[in-house]
């Protein structure tokens, strides 16, 4: 790729807080006119999701409540990596055990994407996984969540309707949609 001619260069590099999954910076830069400005933006790990398809070609959905949003959603299973050498491949069948008991006797990458570049450096990369061997899920100790299967027509109406508004979710069935099923499988 070319060098941008928008090209912000770091002046100072300030973290504000760290935390146990993110932190938060609040950079000067220097802009492409050679005047500074500041950048404040979270750091993040990066994630994986995973849009896992059971034997009837139904998606696996997990509910959970969110509280930044405070309600409850209806997501593909996800979660954060831990650390710049985590594997995402390997992440993403744990989350898959870990959320749902599901184990996939297949999975291959689908997309990635930044949810809000804006004001996160976060990378989410999404899986779809397929042949499912169902077992015993193990969530973590501060997650209350259940799994259910929704058709993918089902789940094109749910987020039509506003009930699916998970950024992660809404791209990873679209995509799916949108490849009609062919490039995965």
């Amino acid at each position: 790729m070319a060098k941008s001619i928008f090209l912000e260069k770091p002046v100072k590099k300030i973290t504000i807080y760290k935390g146990r999954s993110v932190n938060f910076r609040a950079d000067e830069v220097e802009l492409p006119d050679g005047n500074k400005a500041g950048r404040e933006f979270m750091e993040h790990p990066g994630a994986v999701a995973i849009l896992p398809l059971n034997q009837k070609g139904e998606i696996i959905f997990v509910r959970q409540f969110r509280y930044p949003v405070k309600e409850e959603t209806l997501e593909i299973p996800a979660g954060k990596l831990h650390g710049k050498k985590d594997n995402p491949l390997l992440r993403a069948r744990m989350e898959l055990k870990e959320e749902t008991g599901f184990t996939a006797g297949k999975i291959r990458h689908m997309i990635d994407f930044w949810p809000t570049p804006a004001f996160s450096d976060e990378l989410l990369r999404i899986y779809a996984a397929w042949d499912l061997r169902e077992g015993e899920s193990s969530p973590d100790e501060d997650e209350f969540i259940s799994w259910t299967a929704i058709s993918p027509a089902k789940a094109l109406s749910l987020i039509k309707k506003g009930r699916i508004k998970d950024s992660k979710t809404v791209i990873a069935v679209y995509h799916y949609m949108l490849f009609n099923n062919k490039e995965l499988l």
